[in-house]
């Protein structure tokens, strides 16, 4: 085993780009449109899930990401279930405490 260790700058730099958490195209979109949303149905009642309202805001949210991006409704739907999970569940760590 040799006494230096070389290391390749360019190969370590990348890796720490590509370690770097990526939003998709839309996240913030959808995050918006769930808030939005949440502020006429509220996705938290009395500490518990409202799913119907959780729904309801994912499928706005997605018709307004496929609206704007064109993408597939799975993609849409997945983004807007995400962004609104991650709403519900601050909501409700809000309320919580």
């Amino acid at each position: 085993m040799p006494a230096q260790r070389s290391i390749s700058w360019s190969s370590a730099l990348r890796d720490l780009k590509d370690d770097r958490k990526r939003r998709p195209a839309g996240a913030l979109g959808a995050q918006a449109s769930i808030a939005f949303r949440a502020r006429t149905r509220p996705l938290v009642v009395a500490g518990q899930y409202d799913r119907a309202a959780i729904m309801a805001a994912a499928v706005f949210a997605a018709k307004t990401h496929q609206r704007t991006y064109g993408s597939t409704w799975a993609v849409a739907m997945s983004l807007a279930l995400r962004a609104a999970w991650a709403a519900a569940k601050a909501s409700r760590a809000r309320t919580a405490h």
